[in-house]
């Protein structure tokens, strides 16, 4: 497993520069555009109000611990089984899932650093109180510039862009399998909305799920000649 740790690398500073160009580019434009649209609309806001309910807090639970657990259990667990059943194709599977998800993360932080977003009002899974009993609208709060705002919270939800990476890695490599395709998709479907109605914003669910599906596209086009 050590031996092989170079594949988790396999083409990434090619992969990096290819998550942002050509055609690539403009996807990330279109998450940066919707995100303006639904910002700017009350889209967001509004999102959050119909969805802030303990109903949602309950089925939002699981989403945010799958989500962060998963991506690094998940591929442990994949790779775990490739190395001892000596399986090249299932490890490297695997590999590509992990890089796949270390580029999105790597991808989201950096966009985060830069953009600065607030998260929405709440405290643990519950909507904070302010302003006598009502929530207050943030979801306009951006502090663009250099770290104003971390990389923990923000535009897009890392939670989205991991989880779309690994799905679209795996379609892109098993397109013709639907016992795996369809589990990918529910999997990043629930994880985004899970978060969307919880710790980010309906905006930061939509372009993470963009920007992790160019990310998950590339790694897997790169990967598919190792798995012939």
């Amino acid at each position: 497993m050590i031996q092989a740790m170079p594949e988790l690398f396999y083409r990434l500073p090619r992969n990096v520069i290819s998550s942002f160009s050509g055609r690539n580019l403009w996807w990330h434009a279109l998450a940066i555009g919707l995100t303006l649209v639904i910002v700017l609309s009350g889209g967001d806001w509004t999102y959050y109000l119909a969805t802030r309910s303990e109903t949602a807090a309950r089925l939002a639970r699981p989403a945010i611990v799958l989500g962060s657990i998963l991506p690094i259990l998940g591929t442990l667990i994949l790779l775990t089984i490739g190395e001892v059943g000596k399986n090249r194709r299932v490890t490297t599977t695997a590999w590509a899932l992990g890089q796949a998800a270390l580029l999105g993360y790597l991808i989201s932080c950096g966009y985060k650093a830069f953009t600065g977003r607030l998260p929405p009002p709440f405290q643990g899974l519950h909507m904070s109180a302010a302003n006598e009993g009502l929530p207050v609208d943030s979801s306009h709060g951006f502090q663009f510039g250099l770290l104003k705002g971390g990389i923990f919270w923000g535009w897009p939800s890392s939670h989205t862009t991991v989880t779309f990476a690994m799905a679209a890695c795996l379609i892109t490599l098993y397109s013709k399998n639907m016992k795996l395709v369809l589990p990918a998709l529910v999997y990043a479907c629930y994880i985004g909305l899970g978060v969307s109605v919880s710790i980010h914003w309906l905006s930061e669910f939509v372009a993470g799920a963009i920007i992790g599906s160019v990310v998950g596209r590339v790694v897997g086009r790169s990967f598919q000649t190792r798995l012939a």
